[in-house]
């Protein structure tokens, strides 16, 4: 439990480690490193689900979409059954009249519908076109909003950590001078010790003279 406790440590700190820069053969060696990387595999991993299948249910849709993903153009309009032909056979016989007679009728149709709803979109079609406005600018204000709270939790979170990394950099900077000065402080230490070795072995060898001189 102690360990799973326990801070993890991070040794990277971007915004204060600038080896990159004052090194350029560090650089370059960086590069190295990422021009040995193998390249990735061109089939995906096993655990990888496969491709959600879209309008499987539905192959005028189908369809539609392979178009649009190969790039074909979209297929002209039919305008055929907006037109008035006469009955192509000379002499038209009656089933020729027949059907000539029903395309007008359905021509027909189809124009008092195009009325209807001309009419309808003359009354309603204004204050409708309001309110779907009114709810595009709704959502268009609300996705502007969170893209801006994004933006600042964003600039917020680096701007902590930049700070963060900058502090720490400094009292890194600290340490490391403090350490450098501890270590020449024990150099100091040993060469007088070792100096004081030294004039300590001189004065017993002089001693030993002077007693067996006496």
């Amino acid at each position: 439990m102690a360990d799973s406790e326990s801070p993890e440590i991070f040794d990277s700190l971007p915004y204060y480690d600038d080896d990159l820069t004052k090194f350029p053969f560090l650089k370059e060696k960086v590069e190295q490193e990422f021009a040995r990387e193998p390249k990735p595999p061109s089939t995906l991993h096993p655990r990888v689900p496969p491709a959600y299948q879209l309008f499987t249910k539905n192959p005028l849709l189908q369809a539609e979409l392979e178009r649009i993903e190969s790039h074909k153009p979209f297929p002209p309009l039919d305008t055929s059954r907006y037109q008035l032909p006469p009955p192509t056979s000379v002499p038209a016989t009656d089933e020729d009249w027949k059907a000539s007679l029903d395309n007008a009728r359905a021509q027909l149709e189809h124009q008092r519908i195009r009325q209807i709803n001309l009419t309808l979109l003359q009354t309603y079609g204004a204050n409708s076109w309001r309110v779907h406005n009114y709810l595009v600018e709704a959502s268009a204000k609300q996705v502007e909003r969170a893209l801006e709270n994004l933006k600042k939790l964003t600039e917020d979170v680096n701007r902590d950590r930049k700070n963060f990394q900058t502090k720490t950099g400094a009292q890194l900077n600290a340490l490391e001078t403090r350490w450098t000065e501890l270590i020449s402080s024990i150099l100091q230490i040993e060469m007088a010790n070792v100096a004081l070795d030294a004039e300590i072995d001189s004065l017993n060898k002089r001693e030993a003279e002077l007693a067996e001189m006496v």
